[in-house]
């Protein structure tokens, strides 16, 4: 996992979460509708403003499979490499 997508995807997740989540709890491991309680309203606008700032394209198919932040970076890194 490359730190610098890492803190890019972190830095965009930081704006949808909602008050009783810390920036802190943000971890590779973190579940992001069960642990980091993103909506999926939120998830969506999650996965345009990640499509937007790496310039990729990520289909209804990846963004089911993206549940935590580490599998959120592998699809990433996937189509950035």
């Amino acid at each position: 996992m490359n730190i610098k997508h890492y803190d890019e995807l972190k830095n965009i997740i930081k704006i949808y979460l909602p008050e009783d989540v810390s920036v802190d709890d943000i971890k590779p491991t973190s579940h992001l509708t069960q642990e980091l309680n993103i909506n999926s309203a939120n998830l969506v606008d999650i996965v345009l403003d990640v499509e937007d700032h790496f310039d990729i394209t990520i289909e209804d198919d990846e963004i089911e499979k993206m549940e935590t932040v580490k599998s959120a970076i592998e699809i990433i890194e996937a189509k950035v490499l």
